[in-house]
């Protein structure tokens, strides 16, 4: 489970966070996206070596990257002063990637951090990537595009941030706050998926539209997996083991929607500039 696990974290540092910060179209970013390859390549290096100093150290780079990456969120903030739904999530996405940061080098250094087992900050990596950084600035994408303003919109673009505030805010507290998390984060899943193939895929050239698809059809089946296991770890009903969700779950975020989403999303601009 665990190669696939770290196969799956380098996929969101050296591809998924750099094309996504290409897509929020910042020029503030610029100089944060040049540099990223150069802090992307020790935190996947980390991931490969043994529990010490050298892999804490390489992790702990990555980490600066990701914490300089969340303090352009207030920079970002204070010089828009925007806070429609598609701004709240990409905001949320320029955050996200510094808990997965910080995960890494408690865990890579085998620091149970705020009394979370090695195991618990291991999966925190990939989440806040995937479930953190690429659904939140999908959802913006999707919000920013949407035809029109209303439920849906508003849904997708606040109800991912709040899902993953709140499944954080789970790990400290219990099961079932997690669970209402998990629900939150999956009805704002839900509302991407929608917008994606209602407003955004009918916009698109061919194989565009194929992966927007796929995308898509995707996110409901990999959310209520989450939802599943989310469900069982609070009432103790029996749900997939954590294997299993990082060969599904895990896997389908990662391929089917987050590349396969974020692929679509750079042809799309290339056949019509986001507004």
């Amino acid at each position: 489970m665990w190669v696939l696990v770290d196969l799956i974290v380098a996929l969101g540092m050296l591809v998924v966070v750099p094309a996504g910060l290409r897509l929020i179209g910042d020029p503030a970013l610029d100089r944060a996206r040049r540099l990223w390859p150069y802090a992307a390549a020790p935190g996947a290096v980390s991931l490969w070596l043994p529990r010490g100093a050298l892999a804490t150290t390489l992790a702990a780079v990555y980490a600066l990257a990701t914490l300089a990456l969340a303090l352009h969120a207030p920079r970002r903030l204070l010089g828009r002063r925007d806070l429609a739904p598609a701004e709240v999530a990409v905001l949320t996405a320029l955050v996200t990637p510094a808990v997965a940061g910080a995960a890494l080098v408690a865990e890579r250094a085998g620091h149970e951090l705020f009394g979370f087992s090695t195991e618990i900050l291991a999966l925190t990596v990939p989440h806040f990537h995937f479930a953190g950084f690429a659904a939140a600035l999908v959802a913006g994408l999707c919000c920013r595009t949407a035809a029109g303003v209303g439920g849906l919109v508003n849904l997708a673009g606040l109800s991912v941030p709040l899902g993953t505030l709140l499944v954080l805010a789970g790990y400290f507290v219990d099961d079932w706050a997690e669970l209402a998390g998990a629900v939150v984060l999956t009805a704002g899943m839900f509302a991407v998926a929608l917008l994606t193939w209602r407003d955004v895929r009918p916009r698109a050239g061919a194989g565009t539209r194929t992966l927007l698809a796929v995308s898509a059809l995707v996110l409901p089946a990999t959310m209520l997996l989450a939802l599943t296991w989310a469900v069982g770890e609070a009432t103790g009903l029996p749900h997939p083991g954590l294997g299993w969700m990082a060969a599904t779950h895990g896997l389908g975020n990662a391929l089917g929607f987050a590349l396969c989403s974020l692929l679509a999303w750079h042809r799309l601009t290339k056949e019509a500039p986001l507004p």
